[in-house]
């Protein structure tokens, strides 16, 4: 007798359950539906702030990186998705400073983990919001993030040196007095 009432425990406890599931798609049905309209939406598109979609380097209006190339953000990479080129320079002072040449990033193998960005003693990373990142090639997810020319440094002036005092003016002789046409 208790597996009769076991049998109809149990089928009551699916009825039950198949009512629960049947409301929850019953509230589904009636809910208003969003539709994006994705790409004729692209400028009225509202894509979150925290969405990382694209590391990049900061670059300031004179067309500088921050980046030092300390490597800080390749060691802390999970899965060597950066990779840094760095070479020394020589600075005006006679002095050798190591430089970023390359900084090449592998979109494809990148985790979104943002370690490279909070650990960037120099603030030189960011991630962008541009979500279209569509190739055909897995080799096109490799980027060279410093892409733009360094500007060249200007010059530094150099003061000019005094001008010699000018040379004495030899003696002159008398100057003539003017000539009147009137007194000859």
């Amino acid at each position: 007798m208790s597996s009769i009432k076991e049998y109809f425990a149990s089928v009551g406890s699916g009825i039950k359950s198949l009512v629960r599931g049947m409301e929850v798609t019953g509230k589904e049905l009636v809910t208003p539906k969003i539709t994006e309209c994705y790409p004729e939406n692209r400028e009225s598109l509202k894509i979150s702030d925290r969405f990382r979609a694209e590391l990049t380097l900061k670059y300031d209006d004179e067309g500088h990186h921050k980046c030092i190339g300390c490597g800080i953000c390749q060691m802390n990479c999970p899965n060597g998705t950066i990779t840094l080129q760095t070479k020394m320079v020589d600075l005006p002072n006679g002095k050798k400073k190591r430089q970023l040449d390359k900084y090449f990033y592998d979109l494809g193998s990148c985790t979104f983990c943002m370690l490279c960005v909070t650990s960037c003693p120099q603030d030189a990373l960011e991630f962008s919001n541009d979500f279209e990142q569509a190739v055909f090639t897995r080799d096109k997810l490799v980027k060279q993030l410093n892409y733009r020319p360094e500007p060249e440094p200007e010059p530094v002036a150099v003061a000019p040196a005094p001008e010699a005092a000018p040379a004495p003016k030899p003696a002159a002789e008398k100057p003539e007095a003017p000539v009147n046409p009137e007194n000859k």
